[in-house]
């Protein structure tokens, strides 16, 4: 028992992760419909801009044929392969853990738009004078850094694995 946590705690913590994720999301998102006008840009940085557009379809706008309902459902389908991966996951894997909250807490935000408005709101857009990269959200960072983060506690495991066979750890 001494320094073992409680089954419980890190499904709160994790939990607590995504739920906090999805909050921030709406809330950001609230804010950008109520203050940021529509297809006008609003420069942060030289490379960084606000710019409120809705997207129809997954990343990039693919698929906006296929419409919400099909959309939604990839999506729940989704989120249940990554809590089952989590599921699956190690207590000492909090990397991939955190990673796989990140995940559910994105995609959730993104189904919170897409069933409430019908598409994603988008308004993050990093661009040059002559490139720019497809507007996106919190969400999206979010399920980015999130498999950022489980492809990294992959790594860090391949890793201590490879070493204790170098070693002769039996």
């Amino acid at each position: 028992m001494g320094g073992s946590i409680p089954m419980k705690s890190p499904l709160t913590l994790y939990g607590g992760i995504a739920v906090l994720a999805v909050a921030l999301d709406q809330w950001i998102k609230w804010l950008v419909e109520t203050r940021l006008p529509m297809h006008e840009m609003v420069d942060l940085l030289p490379f960084l801009a606000l710019y409120r557009t809705y997207n129809t379809g997954v990343a990039f706008s693919m698929f906006d044929w296929v419409g919400d309902g099909a959309l939604v459902g990839v999506s729940l389908a989704v989120i249940a392969f990554v809590l089952w991966l989590a599921w699956r996951s190690e207590p000492g894997q909090w990397l991939a853990r955190l990673g796989f909250a990140l995940i559910v807490g994105g995609a959730v935000g993104n189904i919170i738009d897409r069933m409430v408005y019908g598409h994603v709101i988008d308004y993050i857009l990093f661009h040059t004078p002559v490139w720019s990269f497809a507007v996106f959200n919190l969400a999206d960072a979010f399920i980015s850094v999130g498999a950022a983060a489980v492809v990294l506690q992959e790594f860090l495991v391949w890793r201590n694995e490879d070493a204790e066979k170098a070693g002769g750890g039996d």
